[in-house]
């Protein structure tokens, strides 16, 4: 057993191959939710993990490489736009935070984590022993170096949209329904990355 959560005095012991799942863009109009499953190695601790929520952007993307290149396994999954309106953006979530953990490869072949630790207070239907950790990506190593990557990669796929998807301020505000955002929709109308059962975004198709 070794302690993968350095983030607080007195954290729990979990297995060498525990794996810390969190999950970004629940909130935002347009665009995937992405997930991130990593497992850290023990031997190579990573100084400054938190919630990636509480990280300078310049903090988040030097962690976002120390974190790939000292992990003993990371997998990045997504659920599409597509996903989210036909199933709704929980169930999305879990599945694709259920992605991220069965992407996961160790040494070149599959992985099988002992444990997951996910944030949050749900779980994924799946095969493997887990645990919900509600602010997990505060209190768990593993779920925090998760929520890095989760984020990183989705915030540059905003700014990759923004120049794809000009006018909505994409790469400012990630997608969020700020007001902003939502006087861009309302002149420049919806797009294809939009969420159409977000409630905003459902209302302006249904003024049209």
């Amino acid at each position: 057993m070794v302690q993968t959560d350095d983030l607080f005095a007195g954290a729990p012991e979990y297995p060498r191959l525990t794996a810390g799942v969190d999950e970004v863009g629940r909130g935002p109009l347009c665009g995937d939710v992405v997930a991130a499953a990593v497992v850290l190695d023990p031997l190579q601790p990573i100084d400054g993990l938190n919630d990636s929520k509480k990280l300078s952007e310049k903090k988040r993307e030097a962690l976002f490489d120390i974190i790939r290149e000292r992990a003993l396994s990371y997998c990045v999954a997504r659920a599409s736009v597509e996903e989210i309106d036909r199933l709704n953006i929980l169930h999305a979530s879990l599945l694709a935070m259920k992605r991220a953990v069965e992407g996961l490869r160790y040494q070149g072949a599959e992985l099988e984590p002992e444990l997951v630790l996910v944030d949050g207070n749900r779980l994924p239907q799946w095969r493997y022993r887990a645990e919900a950790v509600v602010k997990g990506d505060s209190r768990v190593a593993a779920i925090a170096a998760a929520s890095i990557l989760a984020k990183v990669v989705r915030d540059r796929e905003m700014q990759a949209m923004d120049a794809q998807y000009p006018g909505y301020g994409l790469a400012g505000h990630k997608g969020y329904p700020t007001k902003a955002h939502l006087e861009a929709l309302k002149r420049l109308g919806v797009s294809p990355i939009h969420r159409r059962s977000y409630a905003p975004v459902r209302a302006l198709l249904e003024e049209s």
